[in-house]
């Protein structure tokens, strides 16, 4: 489990399914100790069961690498510092953030209901803001990191998703602005638009 990410924590949001359990598998091949979050909800971001989380923790530990489970909420503040205080307590510095955390609630622009327009730019963008604004202070602190924000094709416009569309696009000034705040500090911040299928976005 040895490779170049060892001695590295990386976190990873929305770790349980898809992109993000790829994602935390990968790194902990690498040799990075690894924060997986999930909530546990469905791709709606409806219900939450942390053994979602646990479930790709047991699988990083049964192939010999290092992992810790984190059920938080990237959508509020109280989620975000909890997901960076996991990496800390767990493993005493963070190195490495995936914001890959997300959800959908589909629905033609003229039928779109607040609640649904909320919840998506909520988990989406401002989840980028809540586990960015938490790990940032550590890696400044230690003059290095990565941050990672997982944007999306449907940036570009996507039909009756005009929630996360908007969220996704936004991710990329976002990810751009935090950059230039960052970079001085030896702080690297990159959005990446991977395509996933809907089931498996969480």
């Amino acid at each position: 489990m040895a490779g170049r990410f060892e001695g590295k924590v990386a976190v990873v949001t929305g770790a349980g399914n898809g992109i993000g359990r790829a994602t935390a598998h990968i790194f902990a091949r690498e040799g990075a100790k690894v924060v997986v979050n999930d909530l546990g909800g469905d791709v709606y971001g409806t219900g939450s069961d942390a053994t979602v989380a646990q479930k790709v923790v047991d699988e990083i530990k049964a192939l010999g690498g290092e992992a810790v489970a984190e059920p938080s909420d990237v959508s509020t503040m109280a989620g975000g510092k909890a997901i960076t205080e996991a990496a800390l307590d767990s493993f005493g510095r963070i190195d490495i953030l995936v914001h890959n955390a997300g959800i959908i609630r589909p629905a033609r622009i003229d039928q779109m209901s607040e609640e649904q327009w909320d919840a998506v730019v909520n988990v989406h963008l401002k989840g980028s803001f809540t586990t960015v604004r938490h790990a940032a202070p550590h890696m400044v602190k230690q003059r290095s990191g990565a941050i990672v924000c997982i944007s999306s094709p449907s940036g570009f416009g996507h039909a009756e998703m005009v929630n996360y569309a908007a969220a996704k696009e936004g991710i990329v000034g976002f990810t751009r602005s935090i950059a230039r705040d960052l970079g001085p500090f030896n702080i690297r911040a990159n959005a990446v638009r991977p395509v996933a299928t809907p089931s498996r976005m969480e």
